[in-house]
């Protein structure tokens, strides 16, 4: 591993993008390469081996204690959010900077403790490839007296309510350039089996958005932007987005300056305004919910989004 490379401490490979992100790194011969990897999840210690020799890591920890101290990051990336502080703790102890993979929390109690680290000092990174995309890059490129003030934004995401659709409200709030205050649910609309959940958003700027998301089944990552001048559309390249998100990394923990990440409230108003469109869909019968209105008990399961993850991705990910 050359000197100046940014070494990696990755905390679980249960989701695939550890070797997306790898693989990435690898292509475009970037600064950054995983080192160590902790895994107490549900892949096979046949795939946890597979991902050190294919990617030359240094070894597999025994905790994450042990590699916080060999590591210049940490990337935690394990598919239960609940699980995410805890497992940055080692690293942040240790002064050491921390990627948070999608979705960073998912309740009003980790909200709480997120917001109480990083006004401690924490350095605590995130959260969607999708906010640092070519498509919306190249859209917010563009002069207002080009494109028009952007009056509404549509997206539309995939497979699951919250560990997928996550992705498309975090493209709409870079779009939207401003905090989403309320949010409902607009109702399911259901066909062949297949669901799709409907949610308005309401921006602090005046912008709104709707987004929907598919459930059980993927679905691309499509845009349709209204402004004053025209209507825009675009699906993103999913190829791209994770070069995008990991030169943004490096970009920040190297502070040259050239850095677009999103801060850490921006990221919280994301989550935050999916709990109030799940409080409008289960408690509120499609009324509006504002973020002021989230009570402590407000949350995504991540538990049981971990035991129904292991029990459709027990497939193979890591291997030739």
């Amino acid at each position: 591993m050359k000197d100046n490379m940014i070494k990696i401490g990755g905390v679980s490979i249960d989701v695939s993008h550890p070797k997306a992100f790898a693989s990435n790194m690898e292509k475009y011969c970037m600064d950054m390469q995983y080192a160590y990897e902790y895994d107490n999840g549900f892949r096979t210690g046949e795939e946890l081996e597979w991902f050190k020799n294919r990617f030359k890591l240094a070894g597999i920890a025994d905790s994450i204690e042990e590699m916080a101290d060999k590591v210049d990051v940490g990337f935690v990336q394990s598919c239960n959010w609940d699980k995410h502080l805890d497992q940055a703790m080692p690293f942040l102890r240790k002064g050491k900077p921390v990627f948070i993979d999608k979705p960073i929390v998912g309740s009003v109690k980790d909200i709480k403790r997120l917001r109480e680290l990083t006004a401690n000092g924490a350095k605590i990174m995130g959260s969607s490839s999708i906010r640092y995309c070519k498509e919306i890059q190249d859209f917010l490129s563009r002069s207002e007296e080009d494109v028009g003030k952007i009056l509404s934004v549509y997206g539309t995401s995939g497979t699951d309510e919250f560990n997928y659709s996550i992705h498309i409200v975090e493209g709409m709030s870079a779009l939207a350039g401003a905090k989403a205050v309320k949010c409902k649910y607009l109702g399911e609309a259901v066909r062949d089996g297949q669901r799709c959940q409907n949610y308005a958003i309401d921006y602090e700027n005046g912008v709104q958005g709707i987004y929907s998301a598919c459930l059980d089944v993927w679905q691309p990552f499509v845009i349709v932007v209204v402004t004053t001048k025209s209507v825009y559309h675009f699906e993103i390249d999913l190829d791209l987005i994770y070069s995008a998100l990991l030169q943004q990394i490096s970009h920040e923990l190297r502070g040259d300056g050239k850095s677009i990440m999103a801060d850490m409230e921006t990221l919280i108003n994301c989550t935050q305004i999916m709990l109030c469109g799940k409080k409008s869909r289960d408690e509120r019968n499609g009324a509006e919910v504002a973020v002021e209105e989230l009570e402590e008990t407000d949350a995504f399961d991540g538990a049981a989004f971990e035991e129904e993850y292991a029990r459709i991705a027990n497939r193979k990910v890591y291997k030739d």
